[in-house]
């Protein structure tokens, strides 16, 4: 069995949050429990899930998102130079409104001692010889986009009056945690990334040149996210499994952006610097699979053709009728199959219950079984 992902059947890394550890946060957050034994929490539901990820026969393991409240911003917050804050609105997703969390800078950026890095050992303590563990983190554009967003971008341009050193400054933290988290034994990298989501959404564009104050052309602005994200994977061992997820927004079953691939097509499948893209094409959101034929020949596509915003289970032979439509973009051996997005982006969750999710994940395995066999 390889040791790398992706897997023929796999998944984008965050799960439904127990009862329990939501109990357990919202008692740290109130005072009446401490961080040690929120900590206490945290370990038991993470082992407990890795327990279940393994009995449903899947051959990557996470820590679920458990120890986050975001899918980014705690990460974000593990940063030297960031703190954490909110601002006077979420973001804005269709027909909801997310809570208020983000970033703060307080001085330039750096990676060293990133939190993260411990929270993966203890991930890592249950691979085995038929499982790795995957460590999952919002990519560089991700945190870029962060750092203007709404007022934050004033606070950004008094510490950082050169966008090209902020620029520099954030590939060279990334660096430094991925240095720091390969050493640690980690040999499986994602990073989530919704920017690319956001330039598939011709309208979210629109409103960002509205408001924006770089000047940039779509082109410019496309170009430099990739150059950040590249950066950030310079020299990296060439036994270290790098992919990215891209998403439209995932908060309590709703979206933000719709739109197909077409718009970032060359750039993002053409010039991205990882082995593997996560994709979504759960529904008409996402658009047709025409835009794979930019993806060059060694690299890989995981579709994501199971929704993990309703509980409904798809279809089974509608999927596998649209894995051999891909096909004719991308060869069948370079084709592997998850969920469109985690099950609980942020601690909120999406709309399903816990069998609900694991009923989702044993259609995963059962269909990408069927279409390439036992492997």
């Amino acid at each position: 069995m390889s040791l790398h992902i992706p897997f023929r059947y796999d998944y984008v890394g965050s799960f439904l949050r127990p009862t329990a550890l939501k109990e357990a946060r919202e008692a740290f957050k109130a005072g009446t429990l401490t961080a040690e034994e929120l900590r206490a929490v945290e370990n038991k539901e993470i082992e407990a899930l890795i327990a279940k990820q393994k009995a449903a026969g899947y051959h990557v393991i996470t820590d679920g998102e458990f120890r986050r409240a975001y899918w980014h911003l705690d990460f974000m917050w593990g940063f030297q130079g960031i703190e954490e804050t909110e601002l006077d609105h979420g973001y804005f997703f269709v027909g909801e409104e997310t809570a208020k969390g983000s970033i703060k800078l307080v001085g330039k950026i750096s990676g060293e001692n990133h939190p993260f890095i411990e929270h993966f050992k203890f991930v890592n303590q249950w691979a085995d010889a038929n499982t790795v563990a995957k460590q999952t983190f919002p990519a560089p554009a991700q945190l870029f986009s962060e750092l203007f967003r709404d007022k934050n971008g004033d606070t950004t341009r008094q510490i950082y009056p050169d966008v090209e050193e902020l620029i520099q400054d954030i590939g060279a933290a990334y660096r430094t945690f991925i240095k720091e988290l390969y050493e640690a034994g980690c040999r499986n990298i994602q990073l989530d990334d919704c920017t690319w989501g956001m330039f598939c959404d011709e309208a979210y564009w629109q409103k960002r040149q509205e408001t924006a104050k770089d000047n940039l052309s779509f082109e410019e602005a496309a170009e430099r996210f990739l150059r950040l994200n590249n950066l950030a994977l310079q020299d990296i061992p060439a036994d270290l499994a790098v992919t990215t997820h891209v998403c439209r927004g995932n908060y309590n079953s709703t979206y933000a952006a719709s739109g197909g691939y077409e718009r970032i097509e060359k750039i993002l499948f053409g010039k991205a610097k990882v082995d593997a893209f996560y994709l979504e094409f759960d529904d008409e959101r996402s658009g047709g699979f025409e835009p794979l034929r930019f993806v060059p020949a060694n690299k890989k596509v995981v579709l994501g053709l199971i929704t993990t915003k309703r509980a409904t289970l798809e279809n089974r032979d509608g999927i596998i009728k649209r894995i051999q439509e891909a096909t004719q973009y991308v060869p069948l051996e370079h084709l592997y199959l998850s969920p469109q997005c985690g099950f609980a982006s942020c601690e909120i969750g999406n709309k399903l219950t816990e069998e609900e999710q694991w009923a989702k994940l044993a259609l995963v395995k059962s269909i990408a079984e069927e279409v390439w066999g036992h492997r």
